[in-house]
């Protein structure tokens, strides 16, 4: 009976990490947008990897963590309000996430609903963005 209660703990705690971790990634998500609001260069810096980059939905590829600021704090000049909702989140190695969003640009003449995949990699420091693409649904077939 032992090795049991032992399974069950072991899978308690594991639970537990898997809570805790789904909390600050949705907290890393959320303090993208913000940042990018406030057009915090160096807090949008802190949130990525020194390699990330980024599939925008228009096609443009960021590489690297510059090169993923200047993007960012650049597209804030297009107007709109931006959400981030995040969905699911999956952990498909250890201190390997993806966590899927809805991503929402509302402006003066419609709202846009996309998709954006977050790929994070955790460290000792904590969870950073190692990875986002950008997604327009495409258009229901007939």
């Amino acid at each position: 009976m032992k090795p049991f209660l032992l399974m069950l703990a072991a899978a308690g705690a594991l639970w537990a990490q898997g809570s805790h971790d789904d909390q600050a990634i949705r907290g890393i998500v959320n303090n993208y947008i913000e940042a990018r609001d406030r057009q915090d260069a160096k807090a949008v810096a802190a949130l990525f990897t020194s390699d990330a980059d980024q599939l925008v939905s228009s096609g443009e590829w960021r590489k690297g963590r510059e090169a993923l600021v200047k993007g960012t704090l650049a597209s804030t000049r297009n107007g709109g309000r931006r959400t981030l909702t995040v969905d699911t989140i999956r952990y498909i190695a250890p201190g390997v996430a993806i966590a899927d969003a809805r991503y929402e640009l509302e402006n003066a003449a419609a709202t846009r609903r996309m998709w954006s995949t977050f790929v994070l990699t955790r460290s000792k420091d904590g969870w950073q963005i190692a990875a986002i693409r950008n997604m327009l649904p495409a258009p229901p077939a007939n």
